[in-house]
């Protein structure tokens, strides 16, 4: 895959093997001093404190339904997005648009829907612009990451309504660390794209206990990866008129990757609390696989026809400088604890159609968030939050289908709990005003201002101390983003032309949820179901017209969402050969318009200088586009002494619940395999050698979820291998 120049980034982080290399040298160095045994993989995740929730809770104390990764099961899923990261959790997919993108998809609900958080605070990409933008965080540095399903609007706004995944990383230290120095680092390889991944993190705290660093960096390279039959389904190439020839099979063009990503901070911490500052930057340049210009219809959209068919492979270079200001104390007046956050972001984004700049994307973010805790009032614990948000996005270039535009956000929300007994109740209120100014010279409509209120309920009942039951009530608001408003040409990464609706307004979902604990002695399991019903749901229609690409609308009309989702596992041997548990789970979920007939909208399709204009009707029943099929995994785990293993599969079903103009999915089954051995030091760290094995069964894949489905299939067969250590 050709990628453009960016040198100046890479030459900062040449020497980063020599890091990763003395940092996994330090376990050695220090081999001969006692120390007690290393515990980075004992972790119970139950008893994680879920930093997403402003109240100190474990993510079994919630009453609302929530995931945690981290310690040895974080190091086993981590990919190179963080929507394959959580990919395997019950109720999460990833939106998958090549590897070097991946939007975790929460119960169905993706997009400007899920809020991607770094520690708190919003990540400051355009990952929801455009299906092939990535997440600007890496998993690989994250200490765990939280997976908030349901309606998390009280905490983060109306671009939660849909759930919140919280990336953990710890870059701004909050409390000293246990030996002067420490840390992680990891080297590894991988067969199906000749992965070569590298990273070091270190943290260390001062002699007299107060100044504490740390320190991250990366450095990830991959080919183009192995598949195991052709790039193209089937279907789509008897769909097209005139191609005979096969296309790419045994490797996916263009599906290459890139990534550098680096970070520094510092603070003082004192009995009380903590200030610190911290500066990290992000780099990753990625193909985007099956686009090119010269594979494109003829179309006028305002575009030398000429010059695309000249044009290669498209591919995307994305650079991010991100500054945050953050600070704890307790004991505040009339307050328990007080939490200030503070980002500033910068980032860049340039789409190359082979060697030549197609589209630039920039966006510069200002983030403030204020925690204040409070002490018990009339039996209820609880902390007051206000937020603020300000965005200045713009798009350069012939092919910049969303028109510049500044979005400014406040929130102001109150969360409180309280126990009576067995119960345990937790509610909350919140108000968002957001105003969204735009290019007037290119918009398709006025600036915009919404208003957006959310009110949560739940209540959790220990029956016993091995049974409990959880009970949500969620009345949520979300308000339409930029490019639903605003989008009006082709958008390249579809290969369609978008069009936005400048009169949509809020969408209000109303949820109702059961959810159910038991954990007794070596037997645990979770279920939920759950109910959603939408107003004014927000989506993406096909319409059925093809003007130079099929013809996408943003439009709105009244949905429902049913889903279950189930997880239990059993630790049924601990005997000389060791300890052995398995765990299943399964998910699913169902999405409908719930209207009767059709109804006609009309559509102004841009051609340079005029439009081309519409009527089109569009069905008000029927199922959503692009909702995640249903799912059935499981997984045998051993361990003993150093070492441990696993095998696990999971069965995605046929998805033919397809919407208007959408083709069903065929089903397949993903057999991974892990393999680790593990030797503590006498100094207190440790050494890891670990070996992973994906789709072991080479099976073709296609994710219904991504618009790439039928030109992209996931990786074949694949082994990962490499070192880890702990200091």
């Amino acid at each position: 895959m050709p990628m453009p120049n960016t040198a100046p980034f890479s030459r900062r982080h040449r020497r980063l093997p020599l890091v990763v290399a003395l940092a996994l040298a330090l376990p050695l160095a220090h081999a001969e001093e006692p120390a007690p045994t290393h515990e980075h993989d004992a972790v119970d995740l139950d008893s994680v404190q879920v930093r997403a929730s402003p109240l100190a809770s474990t993510a079994e104390e919630l009453t609302r339904p929530v995931e945690v990764l981290a310690g040895e099961r974080l190091d086993a899923s981590k990919a190179n997005s963080l929507g394959e990261t959580v990919s395997r959790l019950p109720g999460v997919q990833s939106s998958y648009f090549g590897p070097g993108v991946g939007r975790p998809i929460v119960r169905g609900f993706d997009g400007a829907r899920v809020q991607v958080l770094n520690d708190g605070l919003g990540a400051g990409d355009v990952s929801t612009v455009s299906v092939d933008h990535a997440v600007s965080i890496e998993p690989f540095l994250a200490n765990q990451v939280e997976v908030l399903k349901g309606p998390a609007t009280l905490l983060y706004g109306s671009g939660a309504i849909g759930g919140a995944v919280n990336v953990v990383d710890g870059r701004i230290p909050e409390e000293a660390t246990y030996t002067p120095l420490e840390g992680r680092a990891e080297l590894r390889g991988g067969t199906v794209n000749d992965e070569r991944t590298g990273m070091a993190r270190l943290d260390g705290t001062s002699s007299d206990g107060h100044l504490v660093f740390h320190f991250d960096a990366l450095h990830r390279e991959t080919g183009d990866y192995d598949i195991p039959g052709h790039a193209e389904s089937e279907d789509a190439h008897e769909a097209e008129p005139g191609h005979d020839e096969e296309g790419a099979s045994g490797t996916l063009p263009n599906s290459a990757l890139r990534t550098d990503a680096a970070a520094l901070g510092v603070s003082w911490v004192g009995e009380r609390g903590f200030v610190g500052l911290g500066y990290s930057l992000f780099n990753s340049r990625y193909g985007v696989p099956g686009h090119s210009h010269g594979e494109e219809d003829d179309h006028d959209h305002g575009h030398d026809d000429d010059a695309h068919e000249e044009e290669g492979p498209v591919s995307i270079v994305m650079d991010q400088r991100r500054g945050e200001l953050r600070g704890g104390l307790q004991d505040v007046g009339p307050f328990a604890s007080m939490r200030v956050k503070l980002a500033r972001t910068e980032y860049t984004h340039t789409e190359y159609e082979g060697e030549e700049v197609g589209t630039v994307f920039d966006n510069d973010s200002t983030e403030a968030r204020i925690e204040l805790t409070h002490r018990p009032l009339l039996g209820w614990d609880g902390a007051i939050g206000l937020q603020w948000a300000d965005r200045d996005f713009r798009a350069i270039g012939d092919e910049a289908f969303v028109p510049a535009s500044a979005t400014r956000d406040t929130g102001i929300f109150w969360i409180g709990r309280r126990e009576a007994g067995p119960l345990k109740f937790e509610v909350g209120a919140r108000h968002d005003r957001n105003r969204i100014d735009v290019d007037e010279a290119r918009a398709i409509g006025p600036d915009r201002t919404f208003d957006a209120t959310s009110l949560s309920a739940s209540m959790r009942w220990n029956i016993n101390p091995d049974l409990h039951l959880s009970i949500g009530l969620d009345h949520a608001q979300r308000t339409p983003v930029a490019e639903e408003l605003y989008s009006n040409g082709l958008h390249v990464a579809t290969g369609s032309v978008e069009l936005g609706d400048p009169d949509l307004h809020e969408e209000t979902a109303n949820r109702a949820e059961l959810g159910l604990h038991w954990h007794h002695g070596p037997f645990k399991l979770g279920a939920s179901i759950y109910h959603v019903r939408y107003d004014d749901f927000i989506y993406l229609a096909e319409t059925g017209v093809d003007d130079g690409g099929p013809v996408r609308a943003w439009t709105q009309d009244d949905a429902r969402f049913n889903g279950a989702e189930a997880e239990a596992s059993w630790a049924f041997a601990e005997n000389a050969s060791g300890r052995w548990d398995v765990r299943v789970f399964g998910d699913i979920v169902d999405a409908e318009l719930t209207g009767s007939g059709t109804r006609d909208i009309d559509i102004a399709v841009p051609h340079g200088d005029h439009d081309h204009d519409y009527t089109v009707s569009l069905a008000r029943s029927g199922n959503l586009p692009r909702i995640a099929p249903a799912r059935l995994g499981g997984e045998l785990r051993w361990e003993r002494d150093a070492w441990r293993a696993s095998l696990g599969a999971i069965r995605y079903a046929e998805q033919d619940d397809v919407a208007q103009g959408e083709s069903p999915t065929p089903g397949y089954t993903l057999v991974d395999a892990h393999l680790a051995w593990h030797l503590d030091t006498a100094a207190g760290g440790a050494w890891e050698v670990f070996l992973d094995g994906s789709n072991l069964l080479d099976e073709e894949a296609r994710v219904h979820t991504s618009f790439l489905k039928d030109l992209a299939p996931l990786p074949g067969r694949g082994v990962a291998f490499g070192v880890r250590a702990f200091f």
